[in-house]
């Protein structure tokens, strides 16, 4: 599981956002590479307000979010969005948010020495899409993926990942033994070592699913001024 150094209280949000990349062992230059100068403002427009001003605005306006999506889906209202594997409906794009922004809320909170409040469901939906998406960036390099993995801790079970082309995933939540969900999707993600956490998949699985987690880890060569 990822650690890193305590930071200060009192710290201003576009400050903290700032600090744990490194804490993270995220590249700041290859995060500024990748998402260009967007991150950097939102940072200074959060750094002008209070900690419990920018959660405030975050609840209410996650509150609105889940509020909409709640109203489509009892409308039976579905049409598609725009995913880096493709179009795909638009629950989709909520379930990528979840898993993003789960990914995110640990970041900062392992940062901080503090535990991750998480449940069993929420980390079983992070560890089920993080498979996804990682199958799915795995069958864009040409790879296929036919595995079988049974996770453990909270969030965990029977998960049986296909990418031949299309990814099909089917989870059985269960008790089982197996690295943790939480680690296993922390790793997917490039947060911690594949080899390490996944070390008992065959070779060639690890480094299918490894294909994410080496782009976001990949420096990006700088442009010449």
């Amino acid at each position: 599981m990822m650690q890193g150094s305590p930071v200060p209280e009192g710290l201003r949000p576009g400050q903290l956002i700032l600090r744990t990349e490194g804490a993270c062992g995220f590249d700041p230059q290859h995060l500024l590479a990748v998402f260009g100068r967007q991150r950097h403002r939102f940072a200074a427009v959060l750094a002008g307000f209070a900690p419990g001003v920018t959660i405030a605005r975050f609840l209410a306006t996650t509150h609105d979010l889940l509020a909409v999506a709640r109203g489509r889906l009892a409308r039976g209202h579905h049409f598609d969005v725009w995913l880096p594997y493709g179009p795909m409906d638009w629950t989709m794009l909520v379930l990528h948010a979840f898993w993003d922004s789960w990914l995110h809320e640990r970041d900062v909170l392992l940062a901080m020495g503090r535990e991750h409040p998480t449940d069993s469901d929420a980390t079983g939906y992070a560890a089920a899409y993080g498979l996804f998406i990682a199958a799915g960036v795995a069958s864009m390099f040409g790879d296929q993926v036919h595995q079988q993995l049974m996770l453990g801790g909270d969030g965990g079970g029977v998960f049986e990942l296909t990418a031949h082309g299309a990814v099909t995933l089917s989870v059985t939540p269960a008790t089982t033994g197996g690295p943790p969900a939480a680690e296993v999707t922390d790793a997917i993600a490039g947060r911690a070592s594949i080899p390490a956490v996944l070390g008992d998949l065959p070779a060639d699985m690890r480094a299918a699913l490894s294909r994410m987690a080496d782009f976001f880890n990949t420096p990006v060569p700088h442009s010449p001024a």
